[in-house]
């Protein structure tokens, strides 16, 4: 896929991956329509990026009507669209049991159903494209499933499935449109530290799982720039799906081997 000329739409480009993806793409003349909840992060991440149109999208994209919004919003800026990122996303600290309802919800709602509600929204103008993309950001948890993550994990395997099944029918449509779903490892961006705590554990579950962010946080190690770059690059060369970081290509790797046993395996290694 061309980039150069083209307009992107990405989401949670105030900072993080969506950042390092924005980046990414304006090296390669590629206009950018960003959008995020985190204004100021997303005047920086503008003020990063030179020789290309951007405009700057507030958004909160649990928001369904200001998510209906957008594309118009979007058209009137640029007059097309070709290349739609949905990276956005949140955590939640703690056991199924200890993350109420409410905030399990929650956080579907930002990494899942906001996902499909984006890309409904815009697939109508991505059609009319001669080249479009689809681009969801999924998670090394939406390969494998750790204890502790079982609403991040829920809303990361249902942006596997979703996007799978879309890229299926988009092609037995003849479609311009491709879909490629990213599973990024351990990228060192705030997610893990701006995790949201369960509101009804005693102080001592609080500061076990404070401990368990603090030993999660020692993973994240590669940069978002450089987790931004190969994934424009697997954008560039129509990969249906993209491991960011030798962790995401290990515990692909063991899933396969052993779709059942590999927890086992990898809490061993990471010992």
């Amino acid at each position: 896929m061309k980039l150069e000329g083209r307009v992107a739409v990405v989401t949670g480009a105030g900072g993080g991956i969506g950042r390092g993806i924005a980046l990414a793409l304006s090296r390669r003349g590629c206009n950018l329509a960003l959008a995020d909840k985190n204004a100021q992060g997303l005047s920086e991440t503008s003020g990063m990026i030179r020789g290309v149109q951007v405009s700057l999208h507030p958004l909160d994209v649990t928001d369904r009507a200001a998510c209906a919004a957008l594309p118009a919003k979007v058209v009137a800026e640029h007059g097309r669209v070709d290349l739609l990122v949905n990276n956005a996303g949140v955590a939640i600290g703690g056991t199924f049991e200890q993350v109420d309802e409410a905030d399990f919800d929650w956080l579907m709602e930002v990494n899942f159903h906001a996902v499909v509600r984006l890309t409904r929204a815009f697939l109508p103008l991505l059609k009319q494209s001669d080249e479009a993309r689809i681009v969801n950001v999924s998670s090394l948890f939406g390969l494998i499933a750790p204890p502790g993550q079982t609403a991040y994990s829920a809303a990361k395997f249902a942006v596997r499935g979703f996007s799978e099944s879309l890229r299926r029918e988009l092609e037995d449509a003849g479609s311009s449109v491709g879909v490629t779903v990213v599973h990024p490892g351990g990228i060192n961006t705030d997610i893990a530290r701006s995790a949201r705590p369960p509101r009804h554990v005693t102080n001592e579950e609080a500061a076990l799982i404070a401990s368990e962010k603090d030993r999660f946080q020692k993973f994240l190690k590669m940069s978002p720039v450089k987790a931004g770059e190969i994934i424009v690059l697997g954008i560039e060369k129509e990969r249906p799906r993209v491991l960011v970081g030798g962790d995401a290509k290990i515990g692909a790797l063991i899933e396969r081997l052993s779709p059942v046993g590999y927890w086992n395996i990898l809490k061993r290694s990471m010992a």
